[in-house]
């Protein structure tokens, strides 16, 4: 995450992943002994979390209909989720890849995401070098193109990247207008989990927990409707999203251990 009292700017890796290919204004620069030290941090946290990953199962993914129906029509799709969820819901965006999803994700331009950014290609996905709050016209401007021209479902955490928490931004809604793409809620939770001491209270499954996804009905912004009537549009994206978070915490709380 970037730090609002400092200002960076992508290295000059992350300049050349930029989907519109136009530089960034940071000063900060990739350095040789930088660059052997990301690496070895990606080596290592692309270990810890696909060591996670196995040891979990996904017992259920309610609502997977409307996630099959999205992928059947061959559109690309805004999948929503709370920052909190990001660890086992971008689990769920990378292996629908094998379904035809064609998964993006937003991510820092500062030296500070070339990690999260490195693992994200590593697994085949599209990255999105932009931040809501320090470049929010140019990532929102990267994402439109990545959907019109590339059909990418660019991935966003709609409370990130520094909350408050299970408020949704309007990044989201002024995409889904820009593009007449779907959003598409996503919630998940586990049988036992450890959550952080974060603004998000982001949650880490324990090892060998059961994993419960939920997807929520698409929401659309109709055709034509104006910037300042996308307020409730905003509202009724949120109420899905926390709908979809209370279905995937009550899943555990009424199956037996």
């Amino acid at each position: 995450m970037t730090d609002p009292q400092r200002s960076y700017a992508p290295s000059q890796k992350a300049q050349r992943s930029r989907t519109t290919g136009e530089e960034a204004t940071s000063r900060r620069r990739m350095s040789a002994g930088r660059k052997v030290w990301y690496a070895f941090l990606v080596a290592l946290a692309k270990v810890l979390v696909k060591s996670l990953w196995s040891t979990c199962r996904v017992e259920k993914v309610i609502g997977a209909e409307h996630m099959d129906a999205a992928l059947a029509a061959g559109e690309p799709i805004i999948p929503c989720y709370w920052h909190q969820m990001h660890l086992f819901c971008t689990r769920y965006m990378l292996e629908l890849k094998e379904g035809g999803l064609n998964v993006g994700f937003l991510i820092s331009p500062s030296v500070s995401g070339e990690v999260p950014a490195a693992m994200a290609r590593s697994w085949g996905a599209a990255v999105v070098r932009g931040s809501p709050t320090r470049t929010g016209g140019q990532a929102l401007r990267d994402m439109y193109l990545t959907v019109r021209k590339e059909g990418v479902s660019p991935v966003i955490t709609v409370d990130g990247p520094k909350g408050p928490a299970e408020v949704v931004k309007i990044g989201a809604v002024l995409l889904a207008r820009l593009t007449a793409t779907a959003m598409v809620p996503v919630a998940c939770g586990a049988s036992s989990a450890l959550l952080w001491n974060s603004w998000d209270r982001f949650m880490v499954p324990r090892p060998f927990s059961r994993i419960v996804i939920v997807v929520g009905e698409p929401l659309r912004v109709p055709e034509g409707t104006p910037i300042d009537e996308l307020e409730p549009i905003r509202l009724e994206l949120e109420q899905r999203l926390k709908d979809a978070d209370r279905q995937a915490k009550a899943y555990f709380d009424t199956r037996p251990a």
